[in-house]
């Protein structure tokens, strides 16, 4: 398990702006429409994320997405494999495969892996996996 490693729920993004549109943003920050540069950037974000909310739901379903946080075990992938299956692991947000999942195992239950947020595993595990990770 991974106790001790804390995943941040944020990242810093450097974004390069033309000085007119910076300065408008400061004039609107100066007027009190924003606290900052970081919540007028923030409120824009979630506003264009808001404005694709149906298409990214759509695309979510589409290409089978798990949002969110998703950790996958040893017993887990034990059991995708009695079954006679391998996993696909999509996910938007966080996956984390537990330290107690072997490379040979990982390799043998996990057909593909997408994570569009942070991945989380050993070093000999995603090793294993090098070929089988898409960004």
């Amino acid at each position: 398990m991974h106790p001790t490693i804390r995943v941040p729920d944020s990242e810093k993004v450097t974004v390069n702006v033309g000085l007119v549109d910076l300065a408008q943003v400061d004039l609107l920050i100066n007027e009190g429409f924003y606290s900052n540069r970081t919540d007028f950037v923030r409120t824009a974000l979630r506003n264009q994320l808001l404005a694709h909310a149906d298409a990214l739901r759509q695309i979510v379903v589409r290409k089978r997405y798990v949002l969110g946080q998703h950790r996958y075990t040893r017993k887990e992938l034990e059991e995708v494999l009695a079954s006679g299956q391998r996993l696909e692991v999509h996910v938007l947000g966080l996956a984390v495969i537990e330290d107690d999942v072997t490379p040979e195992l990982a390799i043998a239950a996990i057909a593909s892996v997408q994570v569009l947020g942070a991945f989380i595993a050993s070093p000999a595990v995603r090793s294993a996996l090098a070929d089988r990770i898409h960004t």
